[in-house]
């Protein structure tokens, strides 16, 4: 789908990814509704990008169920969902905490689900339109101390996978964008900064490039950056000496 000049939501769109997304789109003069919960942030993306600001927190029932009736307006429905609002938690198994992780499962997974419920019927009824989920590679490898975070991702990874086998004959695309580190302030919020020398973070501009160009091109599914398809290839065809080589480099996915 050719993202110009269509109307685009993108969530989580107050910085990082969701910023970098927003100004490409508003480059390619796309209509744009930025959903995130600072207002003052989602401000001055408006301003950079000409978007319309909706200010709600996608762990708040309430705040969904609105933002979900709105998209579900056959006169509001966008031409494209980016699901790209997320939340992080770091600490071992046996510490997460149970508010923590239906914080993680609302936010990075059931959110995203309604919402795309919310936008499917209009989609379909023209026959076009395209849902982005930006995924992690923790979901794909998975990674030490990061094992609720991981499979929570891991779950919308295969939820989208399982939607773009649904919705293809009704010419609605559908596309996963799996970032490996990004640098924005996402370890900052989630409370244990990122301080592995490697590998080093990417720029949210550059996944943002990914993920428009997989609207376009129509792709299933996009890593960035792209030499990390070399340990997911690794794991896929052979797990044992994947997890033996990552025990070896300290545990990373």
């Amino acid at each position: 789908m050719r993202v110009a000049q269509r109307f685009a939501v993108v969530t989580g769109a107050s910085g990082g990814i969701g910023r970098a997304v927003a100004e490409r789109l508003a480059a390619a003069d796309c209509r744009l509704l930025l959903v995130g919960r600072d207002p003052d942030r989602l401000a001055a993306v408006a301003r950079s990008t000409g978007g319309e600001v909706l200010v709600a927190d996608l762990a708040d029932a309430g705040d969904v169920a609105a933002l979900a009736a709105r998209l579900a307006d056959p006169d509001e429905a966008p031409d494209l969902l980016v699901n790209n609002a997320g939340v992080g938690a770091v600490g071992p198994a046996a510490d997460v905490d149970g508010a923590d992780l239906d914080r993680l499962l609302t936010v990075n997974l059931r959110t995203p689900v309604l919402l795309t419920r919310a936008v499917l019927p209009a989609m379909t009824a023209r026959g076009c339109g395209h849902l982005v989920f930006v995924s992690s590679i923790a979901a794909v490898l998975g990674v030490a101390g990061e094992s609720a975070y991981a499979a929570v991702k891991a779950g919308l990874h295969v939820f989208a996978a399982s939607l773009r086998a649904e919705v293809a004959a009704a010419g609605v695309g559908v596309s996963t964008v799996v970032p490996g580190v990004v640098d924005t302030d996402f370890f900052v919020r989630r409370g244990a900064p990122y301080a592995r020398r490697f590998p080093r973070p990417i720029p949210p501009e550059r996944v943002a490039a990914v993920l428009v160009r997989a609207v376009e091109r129509d792709q299933a599914e996009v890593v960035v950056p792209a030499w990390l398809r070399v340990p997911v290839a690794v794991r896929s065809l052979a797990p044992t000496t994947y997890h033996r080589l990552a025990e070896r480099w300290g545990g990373d996915g």
